[in-house]
Order: structure tokens, then C-alpha cells, then sequence
């Protein structure tokens, strides 16, 4: 399959790109065999891209969930106590690297800037030329498949992120994935909601223009701009005030009050005096 024919085939499955060039660069990557790293805020399709990716390239996707307490074994695996044939025997259980190596998956390594900087250079020969790991469990060296691809996720700035090691950073390619604005999001929102009022789709629309340009400011966290919650807002608008859809959906979600009440004005200008618009 080709190149073109990736990006046809993975913008079928759903993910809409805020940029033609986003989703060409990526399916290239991969086609490359290169290293991809999504860079973008909370909320803006990162894992839905990589799930889409993963589809059609036909490889099953392998998940790691970074934080601080990930460790070597939640990496690489993990030795444990069985039974064998009436004995007790200690048995070796692949980790999600060592079994994406082994197996020709995608890899995708999701908030990678939270894990603690000294957790992830275990993985650094596998991210370069040489494609290997000398797994210290096993004293095994796994040699990775010809299939096996590694996609990782950031968010920069987000609270409990670290700035990502250079030599780790440098083993990607970085594409940045923004929030979809304008047509696209309005497209999205029809085909992906239960909200089919092409007036109240712009209003959410423009809704979450405002959103994004708010945490931009500084004003708003990352999650009010979310296309997940806003998403979820238009759900509930097909049966319920939009404000009120905004408010369970959006503000509802943030811990500052004073974060909510902006939500809720920002939305009342908007949804004032509207009802449910399936």
C-alpha cells in the first residue's frame, strides 16, 4: 500500500486532520520507519490518531500509559512464580516493548514526558539504528521485527510534565496535532455526534474557537478546549439546553471555579435562551 493510500484509508476510519500535511507527514513516518512523536494539547486526537494508524497499518497497538511510577518492568516485563507440572517454577512475562519488538507491533507510548527522566533511556537502542534491547531480566538480546513502529504522545507544558531528554526527543519525528477549528470541527462534530442541528453545530463551533484562544491566554486549562468534552457537550445538546450540555460537559470538568464561570459565560453568549436541538 502506499503512501497516499494510507492517508485516504486512516482519514476513512475518522480521524480528521486540522492540516492535510499532518496526516501525510505521519502515515510517512511510519512508512519510513522512523520514531513519531504527536506533540499537542489534552483533548486534540493524539491516541485516536495513533489508534487509526495502528488500524491501517494493519499492526496490533501495544500501550504504554507513562507516569512517574513507571518502571523497567512495566517496560519490559516482569519475572513471577508458577506452577509447572506440580513444581514450582519462576516464569518470565513479556512487557509490552520486549512483546511489540518480538511481535512486529506498534508500540505507542502515551504522555511520555511524565515517566521520570531515568525510566526511558532503558528504551533508547530500541528508538535508534539499532533496533534492539538487551533485556535485563532475561540477558536475552531482542533484535525488533521489520513491522515493529513506535509512536509517542506529548503534551508540553501540562501539569506533571517534565521537559523531554534530547537525546530521547531526537530519536523522533515530531508532528504537532492542534485542535481542529472551522469546517473540519464542524464535520467532526456531525459524523461523530448525536447532534445534528447544523446552527447549533456553529455555535458549539465557535464556542470552542473561543476555548482554545482562552487557554492560548493563559485564561483556561487545557481540558476546556478538549474536542473529547466538547464532543460530549454536543451529545447532550441533542436532548438538553446546550448550556446546560456545556456546563456537564465542559465546566463541570475543571477544578478552578473561576475556570467554570468563564465556560459558562463564554457559553451563555452563545446558548442563551435555546433548548434541546437534536
Amino acid at each position: 500500500m502506499t503512501v497516499a493510500s494510507y492517508r485516504d484509508t486512516v482519514r476513512d476510519e475518522g480521524f480528521v486532520a486540522a492540516e492535510e500535511d499532518l496526516l501525510n507527514d505521519a502515515v510517512l513516518a511510519l512508512s519510513l520507519s522512523k520514531n513519531l512523536l504527536l506533540r499537542g494539547p489534552t483533548g486534540s486526537g493524539k491516541t485516536k490518531l495513533a489508534q487509526s494508524l495502528a488500524e491501517k497499518f494493519r499492526l496490533p497497538m501495544e500501550s504504554i500509559n507513562c507516569s512517574v511510577d513507571l518502571d523497567a518492568e512495566s517496560l519490559l516485563g516482569f519475572k513471577t512464580l508458577t506452577a509447572e507440572n506440580g513444581q514450582t517454577v519462576v516464569s518470565y512475562v513479556e512487557g509490552p516493548v520486549v512483546r511489540a519488538m518480538r511481535e512486529g507491533h506498534l508500540l505507542y507510548i502515551d504522555e511520555i514526558n511524565m515517566a521520570r527522566p531515568e525510566t526511558l533511556p532503558i528504551i533508547n537502542s530500541v528508538l535508534d539504528y539499532r533496533r534492539q534491547l538487551m533485556n535485563p531480566f532475561t540477558a536475552e538480546t531482542i533484535v525488533a521485527h521489520d513491522k515493529f513502529r513506535v509512536i509517542a504522545a506529548i503534551n508540553e507544558g501540562y501539569v506533571g510534565t517534565l521537559p523531554m531528554n534530547e537525546a530521547l526527543k531526537n530519536r523522533f519525528v515530531i508532528v504537532d496535532v492542534p485542535y481542529l477549528t472551522g469546517e473540519p470541527l464542524a464535520l467532526l462534530i456531525q459524523s461523530r455526534s448525536r447532534l445534528q442541528n447544523r446552527e447549533l453545530i456553529d455555535l458549539f463551533v465557535q464556542l470552542s474557537g473561543d476555548l482554545v484562544r482562552a487557554t492560548k491566554l493563559g485564561e483556561l486549562s487545557d481540558e476546556a478546549a478538549s474536542i473529547r468534552a466538547l464532543l460530549d457537550a454536543c451529545d447532550f445538546a441533542a436532548y438538553i439546553p446546550p448550556l446546560r450540555a456545556a456546563a456537564r460537559a465542559i465546566a463541570s470538568k475543571l477544578e478552578d471555579e473561576r475556570e467554570q464561570q468563564l465556560v459558562l459565560n463564554l457559553a451563555e453568549s452563545y446558548f442563551a435562551g435555546w433548548t434541546a436541538g437534536a
